[in-house]
């Protein structure tokens, strides 16, 4: 068992699932009315929400860890010696620091004020804003992200609050959160433990167990690898969702929107196939089978497993952000825009709950798995996607003209896949914003 979870551990160090959440959303949302139609609102700094409602804050978290004690499996009990408690004597720096410990995130998640630009309408008056003052991880190969500064008291769009917020928890707001982290939190510990699954040494792989979720592998799965239980999207997304209707009900719209995007970022997140399962493209035969070979003294194959879903993770996202940007800038709709913007695929599901994210949304996507694996197979050039020699990730950067132009003979059924997983990405969004907002009007009316 020892060796099967060290093959396990090695298998989804992806910890981005889709390019860029910001230009799909700006599309699903543009014309849903709850969004469409609502007033722009004003930028606001953080420590303004947190030092106006500072003991309602203080509340919603505790009542939060509650819930998730008592309701989410495989829960980390966050520590005493985090809890957020009410101090109007403290200093901003010290409300900030203290907020983002009770949350259990980063020390160096920046949540500044900012909005990416949609790539439909760039905008190109706006000075556009430095990386880091807006994200904790330096741009990565290809990055499709153009920021902008917002001043406080400046109004704005809900749509463009909330687009810009559903990419911005893999700015590093997850990163170095386990005790085996080399960039771990100080004493106290954060209280998630060792990292489950991925590579600890791995900066970015250590977000991974916040933005995967895999509840649907089967009960040998689980038997042989327990560790993999041990995910924190549903956690992320009462978080924020929570601090979304705390904002909202109290006069801070501006936060309402924006930490809605941060929620429905991790619900989107589940969407992507490969982030629902540990490996579609495999059976658990084929896992366990590579891996008694590597105990024998053969571990070729267990590390092509390793680099083969690596590189089809890799290729659908990238195939995925160039598609989606190339009609942006184009202004150009597409079967991925119309994908997104269908709404009529949202009364589908049943309403929105706390167990949506699990049980819909994440048994959707593991159910996607082997189709959008053999999609991404016969529709992406060969090299890229069946051999394990050839690392994807460390040649993006020069491939990706080539990925663009040398697609094999299948690219229509790719494109299909990759319509219809938006198409689920766009509905559950959509699904998980009602479910806030409904959630601030039960609470007007008691």
């Amino acid at each position: 068992m020892r060796h099967f979870l060290f093959m396990l551990a090695l298998l989804p160090t992806l910890a981005k699932a889709w390019g860029n959440h910001s230009p799909m959303c700006y599309r699903a949302f543009e014309r849903m009315p709850e969004v469409a139609n609502a007033a722009a609102v004003r930028a606001e700094p953080l420590i303004d929400f947190l030092r106006d409602q500072d003991a309602a804050i203080a509340r919603e978290l505790d009542a939060q860890e509650a819930w998730a004690r008592a309701h989410l499996k495989g829960h980390a009990p966050r520590p005493d010696a985090l809890r957020y408690t009410p101090d109007a004597a403290r200093s901003d720096a010290d409300r900030r620091a203290a907020f983002l410990r009770a949350l259990r995130l980063s020390p160096q998640a920046r949540l500044a004020l900012y909005l990416q630009v949609d790539p439909r309408d760039p905008d190109t008056a706006r000075p556009a804003a430095e990386t880091s003052q807006v994200s904790a991880v330096p741009n990565s190969k290809g990055a499709t992200q153009r920021f902008v500064a917002l001043q406080p008291g400046e109004a704005v769009a809900p749509l463009a609050v909330l687009a810009s917020a559903c990419d911005e928890p893999d700015y590093g707001h997850d990163l170095n959160l386990f005790d085996d982290n080399p960039g771990a939190p100080a004493s106290p510990s954060y209280g998630f433990g060792k990292q489950p699954f991925g590579n600890p040494a791995v900066a970015i792989g250590s977000q991974a167990p916040f933005h995967m979720g895999f509840f649907h592998q089967g009960a040998i799965f689980n038997t042989l690898a327990p560790s993999f239980a041990r995910t924190f999207t549903e956690l992320r997304v009462q978080q924020y969702g929570g601090l979304a209707v705390l904002a909202w009900k109290t006069g801070h719209p501006y936060w309402g929107w924006r930490f809605a995007g941060l929620a429905l970022h991790h619900v989107e997140d589940l969407t992507q196939p490969y982030h629902a399962s540990a490996a579609p493209g495999a059976s658990l035969g084929h896992m366990m089978w590579v891996n008694l070979k590597a105990q024998l003294g053969a571990p070729a194959d267990r590390q092509g497993l390793v680099v083969l879903q690596g590189n089809r993770h890799f290729v659908l996202e990238r195939f995925q952000t160039n598609w989606i940007m190339d009609a942006a800038r184009q202004r150009r709709d597409g079967p991925l825009e119309l994908a997104l913007r269908d709404q009529a695929l949202d009364k589908r599901y049943p309403p929105w709950s706390p167990a949506y994210v699990r049980d819909v949304v994440a048994a959707e996507a593991f159910a996607a798995g082997p189709a959008t694996d053999a999609a991404v197979v016969v529709g992406a050039p060969a090299k890229f996607v069946t051999d394990p020699n050839f690392d994807f990730a460390a040649n993006e950067a020069q491939l990706g003209s080539e990925l663009a132009r040398d697609m094999q003979g299948q690219r229509d059924a790719l494109q299909a896949r990759i319509a219809e997983l938006l198409g689920h990405f766009g509905a559950h969004s959509r699904n998980a914003l009602r479910g806030l907002l409904t959630q601030v009007d039960s609470q007007k009316t008691r």
